[in-house]
């Protein structure tokens, strides 16, 4: 990258590099940095200088945010930098990717350098296959749809360098195994989706206008309805991380409660998660049963804490006031709007299929489908985590009794789809901790009466 921007740098004209066009590198960086913000739902460059430049004049006054405070965007915002790939040579196509990876808000500089290096990079390779098919002189005559079949070749190898960049990184710093799992999902996200290409056309389209009579204004009026979209975009993105911050705040006090149940929320939540692929649950109402099976032992909140960390059996009076937790969490949440058909699954996701369960006794088809699925994941990393009163059982031992209380306790499709996605996508059992090692937990096989732990 560094080698190819300063291409862009030497004097006279190189074969690769070309004749730079010095004000458009500097109008398309500006605009590339500009709509990039956007993107991420933040203040433009200028609008935060601005920003500091008021704090800093003003005694006293609230200091603008650090980058390590802005909050992460859901995506890029490519277009302009699309159109700087079919209007410039290489090395100058790698400048416009500089300053929004500069001004961005990622806070690790290591991780921002590395973003601006890739975007460089794939803007580069993007604009030298351009170069290689004859795109600018075919650009230049507005000859379609001839013009089409190297634009969509840059975009190709845009993604393609884009890809194996990522890849490459994640290969170092995630473990091998996670890695190469991931690895066909990478290749495959690595191709031009819908995303990109609708960014490519807005970059051509870009590219056009501003070789007409009417230059750039007409370029970046044209940008207009895809910076809406932008915009709109990163606000739906900011709500759902306000969303998730709320689960996460919740799921925190639930765990600072009981140290054994800690990480129980989560794994819930993603066995659920496993279980509504294989039923074809997906989109809004998938995003909902995470957040349902993520929260649904939020009402331990309202539990003695006593009676949560309490080793030996309880009595009648004590488990019925664990079995109030499903009403309790159903009380905390009601308000919660985003949490939908998310508020059925926690009330009831202590039911039985034959009707003798809690809070209410439903059964059978009558309790809702996110509680019967919770229910079994929820019984699944129960038996597979080390708790007080007994130790975690192997995954296998686990699927057979579920298998057994299929169809008296838990919903028999919603077993089946677990068995299918475990064996699909594994599941790693949770080892006890270090002070979890050193407690006297019983090693009590699946099916031998426990103490009397109704909610657990």
């Amino acid at each position: 990258m560094l080698v190819g921007a300063g291409c862009a740098l030497l004097p006279g004209r190189l074969d690769w590099a070309g004749a730079v066009d010095w004000p458009r590198v500097a109008l398309l960086a500006f605009l590339h940095a500009c709509w990039e913000s956007l993107a991420q739902g933040l203040p433009t460059p200028c609008l935060r200088a601005a920003r500091r430049l008021r704090d800093a004049l003003r005694r006293g006054g609230r200091p603008a945010l650090r980058a390590d405070q802005l909050p992460s965007g859901p995506g890029s915002f490519l277009p302009v930098l699309f159109a700087g790939v079919l209007m410039l040579p290489p090395a100058a196509a790698a400048l416009v990717a500089l300053p929004a990876a500069v001004t961005g808000a990622e806070a690790d500089r290591l991780r921002r350098a590395f973003n601006a290096a890739q975007f460089a990079l794939a803007a580069w390779t993007a604009s030298a296959v351009f170069r290689a098919l004859a795109g600018p002189r075919l650009l230049l005559g507005a000859r379609y749809p001839a013009e089409l079949l190297p634009a969509f070749a840059a975009v190709l190898a845009f993604c393609l360098v884009n890809g194996v960049l990522v890849a490459g990184i994640r290969l170092l710093t995630e473990p091998p195994a996670a890695c190469c799992a991931r690895l066909p999902s990478r290749v495959l996200a690595a191709l031009p989706g819908p995303a990109a290409v609708l960014h490519a056309l807005g970059g051509l389209l870009m590219a056009v206008l501003w070789q007409g009579p009417y230059g750039a204004f007409a370029a970046v009026l044209a940008l207009l309805p895809l910076s809406i979209s932008a915009w709109v975009m990163a606000q739906g993105h900011r709500e759902r991380a306000a969303h998730r911050a709320t689960v996460e705040a919740l799921v925190q006090a639930v765990e600072l409660k009981d140290s054994y149940t800690r990480g129980h929320s989560e794994r819930v939540g993603r066995a659920s998660v496993l279980i509504a692929g294989q039923l074809g649950i997906a989109g809004e109402r998938l995003r909902t049963l995470h957040f349902a099976g993520t929260l649904h032992d939020v009402g331990k909140l309202g539990v003695a804490t006593e009676l949560l960390r309490r080793n030996g059996p309880l009595t009648e009076a004590e488990r019925r006031a664990v079995e109030v937790h499903p009403e309790y969490g159903h009380e905390l949440v009601r308000g919660i709007d985003f949490l939908g058909e998310a508020h059925a699954g926690i009330l009831h996701h202590h039911e039985r299929m034959d009707g003798r369960g809690y809070p209410h006794g439903l059964a059978g088809e009558r309790i809702p489908e996110f509680a019967r699925i919770i229910a079994v994941a929820d019984a699944f990393d129960s038996m597979t985590s080390t708790r007080s009163y007994r130790r975690g059982r192997p995954v296998g031992e686990a699927v057979a009794e579920l298998r057994r209380c299929a169809g008296s306790q838990f919903d028999p499709a919603m077993v089946e789809a677990l068995v299918v996605a475990v064996d699909r996508h594994g599941w790693q059992p949770v080892l006890p901790g270090p002070e979890q090692q050193d407690a006297a937990v019983p090693d009590i096989p699946l099916g031998v009466p426990e103490p009397a732990r109704g909610a657990r």
